[in-house]
């Protein structure tokens, strides 16, 4: 059939660019080489097709199949190269990019290390060594306690109880010990926590050294940089010895001397083995195990410790065995610790004497350690047996020498309970121990310890204060109503003589607190520390002249360099030795015969004054010898009132205790008296006068003695009339003559 001839079907005509390009065919030589596996391969067969179906074309060849067996293999034999490869290949790989990130971690932690310049070892933070008089050690302030001991000068088995426990294989590794670090890994995980660490000696000097104790990967990341610094810098025995100087031991001790004088008061130089293993066993926890807080459990690690130094072979068996069955440990008593009051005295003033110190020092102080622990049994011993009956908490105590070098403070019962200083800080009102400034200003206005004023109430603008006693002895001689603390008299002399200048005279003497110019001011209302009151009463032992008290005479650096001495002070008087001689007897008759007759020191003439305060908030007792001024008070914290405590009860005990025993052995010394003999024998008369007294005639004025200058006196002066201070204001109002 004919339509069956016309195999590729119609075929339409072409014209133009399609005509053009019908005849254009690529072959596979025409094809960029590469080009691709499958597309290309077809490219060619269908252009090879092509060339066959066209008049003339060469048929297609034919191809071999290839062999179906050796194929297989070389597929198998090359899957299998290429895993193998490929393990390798990636193996590499990620040991690349682990040292590469291992390294990138060392660059970070090390770009937060301090600078390079400054990784030195750093100097030991400056340490306060506070001495007595006698040269004897008081106590100490700064967090390096102890001084530097070299490695050679210490018991060998000391140093190796802190391998023994801590670093077995110190001496053989690099810094950081990864056996170590395996071992307590795997203790770690046995246990379900952490239970043995893995830092090494050198590891825990760097962190003490350079690093903050927070527990940080980035810090134990920078421990073990400096550890292998440290190891790169420094012997094995140099890093040992900085170890055992600078690892802390509770306590506030830091370094084995330090720890040594303050659990066994010996040198580290001489400790025995059980005290070694006890100081090593310190290190894991200090604050938990410290001896002094602890003994049980400092005990039961130092016997952990010597197994250890038996297992390494540091020590035998059997001197393991002998220090477990007889521990030489001889841990210091910890008590109340009052000189610490003196020591934070001192570190108050210490910036004022040498400014800012960058080494240690050695204060030299007037504290005599005998007093200082006679003051502190009389306080706590007193307190301990009377504070309940008497509802009273505390008790501060100063003594100083005539001259105000302190030679005993004590500003609380128990510092570990309370560091606040009664003795300096706390400011209490004196009540009838501030009587002296009042009669002192009196004489020096033209009165006399005879002078006779009358005892009997009294009304100020409302104000009716009365005596202690609720009784009134009528006229009474100024000697007579200091002794007897009688507060009228006091209020009567205080308005005669004028509170102003009442003021005047404390503040001359050594007060320094401010002090309200009112009719209260003779009763002892405004406050003041017994420190200053204490060093006020100082001129009456003295004869005349104002003291400073002070602690501090010479302060040193360790080499022996001075930095400070106290230079002599001018002696300045401030009361004239008529009138220290008559405070002096007006104020022995206290003890004699007044508020104070428990107070007494056989052989020794004494005077002093008594004090209570209102609703006997505060009890004192000032009183003082030509060899030391003591000043006691007792009380509550909280301004709460007592039951009953007064001046001559409780404070006059405790200064009786203490001035017993630091007058033991002292030669004999008499107060300063008034020239021209008026004492005793005045008083003895003044005491025996009952009626009213005659006009007296005005003091003669001073003399001017080493510059002292009397301050304005009364022209004329007379006694009050009987009437009390309502006649001698009717005096002075209707044409009295003064």
């Amino acid at each position: 059939m004919a339509w069956g001839k016309k195999k590729g079907g119609r075929k339409e005509p072409l014209f133009g660019l399609p005509a053009a390009l019908s005849d254009l065919r690529l072959t596979a030589a025409d094809r960029v080489p590469g080009g691709g596996d499958d597309k290309p391969k077809k490219s060619a067969k269908s252009s090879a097709k092509r060339k066959a179906d066209e008049p003339g074309g060469e048929p297609p060849r034919e191809r071999k199949a290839p062999a179906s067996r050796s194929g297989a293999k070389r597929r198998a034999k090359s899957r299998g190269g290429f895993g193998l490869g490929r393990l390798v290949y990636w193996g590499a790989v990620l040991s690349l990019w682990g040292g590469i990130a291992v390294i990138g971690v060392v660059i970070y932690v090390g770009a937060h290390l301090p600078p390079i310049q400054s990784l030195e070892i750093p100097k030991r933070p400056p340490t306060i060594q506070i001495v007595g008089i006698d040269g004897s050690m008081l106590a100490q302030r700064g967090e390096m306690a102890g001084a530097n001991v070299a490695l050679k000068d210490l018991p060998p088995y000391l140093p190796k109880a802190f391998i023994a426990i801590e670093d077995r294989r110190f001496y053989s590794h690099f810094g950081i010990d990864p056996v170590g670090i395996l071992r307590a890994l795997v203790t770690n995980v046995l246990h379900r926590g952490v239970s043995q660490g893995g830092s090494t000696l050198t590891q825990q000097l760097a962190k003490n050294l350079f690093l903050t104790q927070e527990r940080t990967m980035q810090r134990k990341l920078q421990e073990a940089e400096l550890a292998i610094w440290l190891e790169r810098k420094h012997s094995k025995d140099e890093i040992l010895e900085l170890y055992l100087n600078r690892v802390y031991f509770g306590s506030g001790a830091y370094g084995v001397e330090a720890a040594a004088q303050k659990y066994f008061g010996k040198s580290a130089k001489n400790v025995t083995v059980a005290e070694a293993a006890m100081l090593a066993g310190l290190v894991k926890s200090p604050s938990r195990l410290a001896p002094n807080r602890n003994p049980e459990g400092a005990e039961a690690r130092a016997q952990i410790v010597l197994a250890a130094m038996a297992d390494a072979k540091f020590i035998t068996d059997a001197q393991a065995k002998a220090s477990i069955g007889h521990p030489s440990y001889n841990v210091k008593p910890a008590g109340a610790g009052t000189v610490n009051y003196v020591a934070d005295w001192i570190g108050e003033v210490l910036d004022d004497l040498v400014g800012q110190i960058d080494e240690s020092i050695k204060v030299e102080t007037t504290i005599d350690p005998k007093l200082q622990s006679v003051a502190e049994a009389a306080i706590i011993d007193e307190l301990a047996a009377k504070s309940v009956k008497f509802n009273v908490s505390q008790g501060a105590l100063v003594a100083m020498t005539p001259d105000g070098a302190v030679r005993a403070m004590v500003g609380g019962r128990n510092y570990s309970e309370s560091q606040y200083n009664r003795a300096v800080t706390a400011k209490r009102q004196p009540g009838s121990s501030f009587k002296p400034f009042v009669y002192l200003t009196a004489l020096e206005q033209g009165l006399t310890p005879d002078t006779m004023r009358q005892d009997a109430p009294i009304e100020v603008k409302g104000w009716r204060p009365e005596n202690y006693t609720h009784e009134y002895f009528g006229a009474v001689t100024l000697t007579q109503a200091l002794a007897m603390s009688l507060n009228t008299v006091a209020i009567r002399l205080g308005l005669e003589v004028g509170p102003k200048n009442v003021v005047r005279t404390a503040h001359r003497l050594g007060i320094s607190s401010k002090l309200e110019p009112n009719a209260s001011i003779a009763l002892g209302t405004s406050e003041v520390s017994v420190v200053e009151l204490v060093g006020a009463y100082a001129p009456f032992a003295n004869g005349g002249f104002a003291v400073a008290p002070h602690v501090v005479t010479r302060i040193r650096t360790l080499s022996g360099k001075l930095l400070y001495m106290r230079q002599p002070e001018e002696r300045n008087p401030v009361i004239d030795p008529r009138y220290v001689g008559m405070m002096n007897a007006m104020m022995r008759e206290t003890l004699v015969s007044g508020t104070a007759k428990k107070a007494e020191i056989p052989g020794w003439p004494a005077a002093g004054k008594t004090g209570t305060s209102q609703d006997y908030r505060d009890a004192w007792f000032i009183g003082y010898t030509a060899n030391l001024v003591t000043g006691v008070w007792l009380g509550n914290d909280d301004n709460s009132p007592t039951k009953k405590a007064t001046g001559g009860g409780l404070p006059v005990e405790v200064w009786s205790r203490f001035m017993k025993t630091a007058h033991e052995g002292v030669a004999v010394a008499n107060l300063p008296s008034s020239p021209g003999g008026w004492g005793l024998s005045n008083l003895a008369q003044a005491a025996s006068q009952v009626s009213p007294p005659t006009a007296i005639a005005p003091a003669p004025a001073p003399a001017n003695n080493g510059g002292y200058r009397p301050p304005p006196t009364r022209a004329n002066a007379r006694p009050e009339a009987a009437a009390g201070l309502d006649g001698w204001l009717m005096d002075r109002l209707f044409g009295g003559n003064r």
